[in-house]
């Protein structure tokens, strides 16, 4: 036997005479057997191991797109679940066979990022998945998490999972996933939008508007305040119906938006009061300008049911220089101001604070 021509030299014995050694070589063929068995036991118990660790992160990695356990000492990685978009990227010819183990896991995931990431998100990408400060940015955690936009499917969430550490507490394995999260994403902005927005009329709700204002003024930017109210709108609704009101109040928030710029902060305050805040004007000369522009926007408007009756506009303006503090409440109070004294006169009119205070 083979085996038991590769053990004899170790215990000694070369070919003893058969008559003599027979008890012997009997003997050694039993020792011989039992080693073999316990190498196959033993081959076997860390093949069944390690097929029993990889089947349980296989288990682990239906939940995420991709799935790899990386070796952060060395470098070296096992590709536990790849989708095909990746796969493509990588060429027709990458194959990767059962519980085999690859090296260079940097320069593998810096060739996905640089494929799958946008431009503008890539160096960002390749400080997350740099496995030589992965272990400082571990620490404490259970998971750290980067979100990105694929080029092709849309927002990615990658994830990095400690799994071990050496007998010196250095960490050894970890996981790194990576799932889609585009639904997710789209159910999130969905939320935020019902959050900040006036479901009416698209604007910002008082929230929200709000808030974006006082980021500017925290900021210190320049810019105008504007209070806008529709002038006898509960005539408008006791004449005409409520349904028709609703129809003024959109028609208003429709010419606001159109008269400002995507920068401009426009919201609908409740009932028919909006406020617009228009970062960067700050010459009296301007303003009139955009008013007019506005007023001749708002007589444009024509609902059937009005049988041609104008809708008339009331706005009061307070300039914001940008050099002290100032909240949006205070703002407001002199914007209102303005407001109070727009709307003794007739049509559509603007005040500006200080002119007629």
């Amino acid at each position: 036997m083979r085996y038991k021509d590769e053990i004899s030299g170790f215990f000694g014995v070369d070919n003893p005479p058969k008559s003599d050694y027979r008890g012997l070589t009997t003997f050694l063929d039993m020792i011989g057997t039992l080693l073999i068995s316990f190498l196959k036991l033993r081959n076997s118990f860390i093949k069944s191991n390690k097929e029993a660790k990889l089947s349980s992160y296989s288990s682990l990695s239906k939940i995420y797109a991709s799935m790899y356990l990386v070796d952060v000492q060395t470098k070296r990685y096992h590709i536990i679940k790849m989708t095909d978009q990746i796969a493509e990227y990588l060429g027709k010819d990458f194959k990767m066979g059962e519980y085999e183990i690859r090296d260079d896991f940097c320069g593998y995931i810096k060739n996905i990022a640089e494929k799958m990431c946008t431009e503008s998100q890539l160096q960002e990408s390749l400080e997350f998945v740099d496995i030589s400060t992965l272990e400082e940015r571990l620490l404490g955690e259970n998971s750290i998490t980067h979100e990105f936009t694929d080029k092709i499917s849309g927002w990615n969430r990658s994830r990095f999972i400690p799994v071990d550490y050496d007998e010196d507490g250095k960490l050894l394995h970890v996981l790194f996933c990576i799932e889609c999260i585009e639904e997710e994403k789209k159910r999130e902005n969905r939320l935020i939008y019902l959050a900040q927005t006036d479901l009416m009329t698209g604007l910002c709700n008082r929230g929200s508007g709000e808030k974006k204002i006082t980021e500017f003024l925290k900021k210190k930017t320049g810019g105008l305040l504007c209070l806008i109210d529709c002038d006898k709108f509960k005539s408008i609704n006791d004449n005409y119906g409520h349904s028709v009101g609703d129809k003024v109040i959109i028609a208003v928030a429709e010419k606001l938006q159109k008269t400002c710029r995507d920068s401009d902060v426009v919201l609908r305050l409740g009932g028919d009061e909006f406020a617009m805040f228009i970062p960067g004007m700050l010459e009296q000369r301007v303003a009139e300008k955009f008013f007019e522009r506005f007023f001749e926007n708002i007589r444009q408007i024509d609902i059937i049911e009005m049988q041609g009756k104008n809708i008339e506009i009331s706005l009061g303006a307070c300039f914001y220089d940008g050099y002290e503090e100032v909240s949006f409440d205070q703002l407001y109070r002199k914007a209102d101001r303005a407001m109070y004294q727009s709307k003794k006169q007739k049509g559509c009119s603007a005040v500006i604070y200080g002119e007629e205070m």
